[in-house]
């Protein structure tokens, strides 16, 4: 069970054994000074997630509490990371449980064993809940990405999805009532709100992004990027299919970034003009966000889509379904385009990529939101959060009095911390434009009939229908990929508003 304590936390020399027990001291090194935790403030703080940010598998969760763990330490907070897995070395020191999924049993005795005791732990409740509350009695703040209420269906047969969703709903619900919940979007707020969580209890604190290096130029022919964990809910697999009806009217390249266990079937189907990169470093991940004419997310399930604004901080447009998180991260129709549909992905797509004009403006747009998504002030966020926590654990009724305090949630609409200046904050749910009006001089309709001609279908134009993608009203039609697919069966998609809404 490595433990990896980065040299703020080596206890200095002459320190007592019984004291010294934050782990091996083999790395001792001079002390980093950070300033001192603020006087009412939680100063041990421990994160209990799945995985760190050095697990192949990590994503934009993990990246997430890697930002927040690095803010909390320069601020002077003592934070632990308790996870599975492998893990790396940090600023701030990293506990891992061993294993994957067997960690969440063995949570508890890590925690007893290696950490003891804390002013504040939050548990990242991703999916499957450690029950924190259960065996830890202290101030306890739960973090929370997305609900994965249709994710346990895709990844487990019926009986362990619903054993699944139970037990996260009744973990976010009931195990931890009374405790704060940090969503990182409206559509998080909303969904926890739905689980019958008190509006009380829910407190947004959007995700952030790095203030980026020097452009780079824009790439002259057609380049389509999608970037994330090859995991099935990522649905890489559609856009492949799309990119077939697609392809034929823009031309250009896609190029898939990041690595997972689709991989190997996603590379089999994937037809000319199609790159897999694998993993890549940050570098070369900032030069295809600046040079891609476009960023292509087909999620069916996001908390928040921290990629779409790492695009946008670079200028770069993102298209994506119209799905809670994306309503989040896209301003439909000025920072990109959400679909209701297959259809409407593949003429959005369409449509972008023949209006260099349209697509510059959403370019611009998505930049100068991106601005105002800063990892400071997330962290400044959280950190009022984890104050409030630990506060009202000091003084339950004192703190259940207060009433709302900056960037609660309740109700949905209110402001948020993260994506303002000066702490000014952006609405939970954001006012969302019909994609149809806002697609510029080659509107939906025109560009999916251009993508029906081009495919030798013999279908009219307009309407609004790649062959083989199913939309309102069609048939679907099918494919030797996607055959059996409630995509291709032309049924609506779980998370995907109909086209008539």
């Amino acid at each position: 069970m490595p433990q990896h304590v980065p040299p703020s936390l080596v206890p200095p020399h002459g320190t007592p054994a019984a004291l010294a027990s934050a782990g091996p001291t083999r790395h001792e090194a001079a002390p980093r000074r950070h300033r001192a935790a603020d006087p009412g403030s939680p100063r041990r703080i421990v994160f209990l997630a799945r995985r760190d940010l050095g697990n192949p598998a990590a994503g934009g969760s993990e990246l997430l509490v890697d930002r927040i763990a690095e803010g909390l330490t320069a601020h002077g907070h003592q934070v632990t990371l308790l996870c599975g897995g492998p893990a790396a070395h940090r600023d701030y020191r990293v506990v891992s449980a061993g294993g994957d999924a067997g960690h969440f049993l063995r949570a508890r005795g890590a925690f007893a064993r290696r950490i003891g005791e804390c002013d504040l732990l939050v548990e990242v409740c991703n999916g499957m809940p450690y029950l924190a509350p259960l065996w830890h009695h202290g101030p306890t703040l739960c973090l929370v990405n997305h609900v994965h209420t249709d994710l346990w269906g895709m990844r487990y047969p019926a009986p362990a999805a619903r054993l699944g969703r139970r037990l996260e709903h009744w973990a976010l619900a009931h195990n931890h009532r009374r405790n704060l919940k940090v969503a990182v979007s409206g559509s998080t707020a909303q969904a926890l709100t739905r689980l019958g969580v008190p509006d009380e209890e829910i407190r947004i604190v959007h995700n952030g992004v790095e203030e980026p290096p020097p452009a780079v130029p824009r790439s002259p022919g057609p380049l389509f990027l999608a970037m994330g964990r090859l995991v099935e809910y990522k649905r890489i697999d559609l856009l492949l299919r799309l990119w077939e009806r697609v392809r034929p009217v823009t031309g250009g390249r896609l190029v898939i970034v990041g690595d997972g266990p689709e991989r190997s079937a996603l590379e089999a189907m994937a037809g000319p003009g199609v790159t897999f990169t694998g993993h890549i470093g940050e570098r070369a991940k900032h030069r295809l966000l600046c040079r891609a004419w476009l960023l292509l997310h087909p999620s069916l399930v996001e908390g928040w889509g921290l990629v779409v604004m790492e695009a946008a901080a670079r200028g770069t447009p993102a298209i994506g379904f119209d799905i809670p998180g994306l309503r989040d991260s896209v301003e439909d129709g000025v920072t990109g385009l959400l679909a209701r549909g297959e259809s409407a992905f593949a003429a959005h797509w369409c449509a972008l990529a023949l209006s260099a004009g349209r697509r510059a403006a959403m370019g611009r747009a998505a930049e100068r939101r991106a601005a105002r998504y800063r990892w400071a002030e997330t962290v400044r966020g959280f950190r009022a959060v984890a104050a409030e926590a630990y506060t009202r654990a000091q003084a339950p009724a004192a703190g259940r009095a207060a009433g709302p305090a900056a960037g609660r949630a309740a109700p949905p609409g209110r402001p948020a911390y993260g994506g303002g200046s000066a702490g000014a904050g952006v609405p939970a749910t954001a006012v969302r434009t019909r994609a149809a009006g806002a697609v510029g001089a080659v509107g939906v309709d025109g560009a999916a009939g251009a993508v029906d001609g081009a495919a030798g279908t013999g279908r009219p134009t307009g309407t609004g229908s790649p062959p083989g993608v199913g939309g309102p009203g069609g048939t679907g039609g099918g494919s030797a990929a996607g055959g059996g697919s409630a995509a291709a069966e032309g049924r609506a998609l779980p998370g995907v508003r109909s086209a008539g809404r």
